[in-house]
């Protein structure tokens, strides 16, 4: 299953380069030929809007495998295990009804505006609203996969807390900055407090 997840993260992270070189070539093109040419593309914006709202919803499913949101963990750090299992179980299952909500929401916009057609392009509005209906898919099955580890007690204990208060502190713990150093394989030494 992990193979899975990776390969089908590899394949979101592939597209959402390419929906970022596509909009780059789109607005930097745009941009030289609006001043040198007096000329443009006539759909950048619209497709590099398209793009960035696709960029986001494929980014934010890979960031939810991954556990790279950011949230506040000054509460749930403080826990012992039994609390901390509570709080990823509350919060895992109120982030599957907001996705459902979203799903609910994304799919009757899409249906809504499937007949619609996009000022410039002319493709149907649909696909714009069905990035919302992807996306909920997608973290649906991740977060699924997550509650059920959580209840079958498969997480690590250091996978209790989802969140980093910071991508800084992110950084520093995934290069191990955050330990205290050791000399000669010794706990350093600490002074009594007066």
């Amino acid at each position: 299953m992990n193979r899975f997840l990776d390969a089908y993260c590899r394949v979101l992270d592939a597209l959402i380069a390419l929906a970022l070189a596509i909009m780059v070539v789109l607005v930097f093109g745009n941009v030289v030929l609006r001043y040198a040419f007096n000329s443009g593309i006539t759909v950048s914006e619209e497709v590099s809007r398209w793009l960035f709202v696709w960029l986001t919803f494929l980014g934010a499913i890979v960031a939810i495998k991954e556990h790279g949101h950011l949230g506040t963990d000054m509460l749930v750090s403080r826990l012992g295990k039994t609390g901390k299992k509570v709080c990823l179980v509350i919060s895992q299952l109120a982030m599957l009804y907001v996705t459902w909500l979203l799903f609910q929401g994304s799919l009757a916009q899409a249906q809504i505006n499937v007949d619609v057609q996009a000022p410039v392009t002319g493709a149907s509005v649909a696909i714009f609203y069905a990035s919302g209906v992807f996306f909920a898919v997608s973290a649906a099955l991740l977060l699924l996969r997550e509650l059920l580890r959580t209840l079958t007690g498969k997480v690590r204990d250091e996978e209790l807390v989802m969140v980093q208060e910071s991508e800084d502190l992110a950084a520093l713990h995934d290069l191990h900055l955050d330990e205290p150093m050791k000399l000669d394989g010794q706990p350093p030494r600490t002074t009594p407090q007066r």
